[in-house]
């Protein structure tokens, strides 16, 4: 498979599209990791942190104020996993976790950057803002914007052309008030499909030739709406209910976002809920309206 690691509920966006034989295109960090071995060291969030001088350490050393952000310094499967704010020393201290981490509180708007890269230097930007849900560690939608971030671009730029050197490939990187948090040597393949019409063509060609060719003329406002479950249920739903709901006017895919049949313990997902379906759409009410209809869809087994 050309595309590696993409998830089975996001083959949509990639079955379609052509890719010469023998090229590899990574959609996860398990491939990212297998690709790049030389550059293993950006999977490491202390170096992430190290590199932009962010206060940060190993369990077991000690903060020199609270509160803190403690995470895995792996995570090769996202979704949050293990994330928490420590407020205190003593809740410090009866956290500690072998493979954790804490770093610097970070306040701010937090952002998820696509940026497609040549030789280390930045040709193209889309960035996705999040609306936090209920439960910890879940989103409410994200918010893919047609606008540019200056600053932030320019923030990030000078990090890539400093880091990465060399690499070209689409890198996906999480920033919250300015300051990188995560790099990630892949795409976010969430919302795909609202980059616009031969956007993934331009990508295989920038994987295939080193070169950026896109012309970005639908650029618009798009929204990723997320629908959360709790976890535990063995959930179940109608295919053709979700066939209807893809028919929708203003809705661009939906996602059903879990292995049916795979135990719900086996899915990365984070702390404050299962995550149920995604729907990508151009109108914010309508995509709303839709989670509405496949939450009253989703039944637990």
């Amino acid at each position: 498979m050309p595309f590696l690691g993409v998830d089975s509920w996001r083959w949509q966006y990639f079955e379609n599209q052509p890719v010469p034989r023998g090229l590899t295109i990574p959609v996860d960090e398990a491939t990212a990791w297998a690709l790049y071995p030389e550059r293993r060291w950006i999977h490491n969030k202390l170096n992430i942190c190290a590199t932009q001088g962010i206060a940060h350490g190993p369990h077991g050393t000690s903060p020199p104020r609270f509160p803190v952000f403690s995470k895995p310094i792996m995570n090769m499967r996202g979704m949050g996993t293990g994330g928490r704010v420590i407020r205190s020393a003593r809740d410090y201290a009866a956290s500690i976790e072998p493979g954790h981490m804490w770093m610097e509180l970070l306040t701010g708007n937090h952002v998820s950057t696509d940026a497609v890269v040549v030789d280390g230097a930045p040709r193209w930007w889309r960035h996705a803002t999040g609306k936090p849900g209920r439960g910890r560690g879940t989103f409410d939608c994200w918010i893919v914007h047609a606008r540019r971030r200056p600053r932030l671009e320019a923030y990030i730029g000078r990090w890539l052309r400093k880091n990465l050197k060399g690499f070209t490939g689409v890198v996906n990187l999480e920033t919250i008030g300015g300051r990188i948090i995560e790099c990630h040597l892949r795409m976010a393949e969430q919302w795909l499909d609202l980059n616009g019409p031969g956007w993934l063509a331009a990508v295989v060609r920038l994987y295939k030739d080193g070169v950026w060719r896109f012309t970005d003329a639908d650029r618009r406002r798009g929204y990723s709406v997320v629908l959360f479950g709790a976890h535990g249920p063995m959930w179940r739903i109608d295919p053709a209910a979700v066939e209807a709901l893809r028919r929708e006017p203003g809705v661009s895919s939906i996602q059903i976002t879990f292995e049916d049949g795979r135990d719900p313990a086996h899915h990365a997902m984070p702390p404050g809920g299962f995550r149920l379906a995604i729907v990508n759409c151009w109108n914010l009410r309508l995509g709303r309206a839709a989670r509405a209809r496949l939450k009253r869809a989703f039944q637990p087994a």
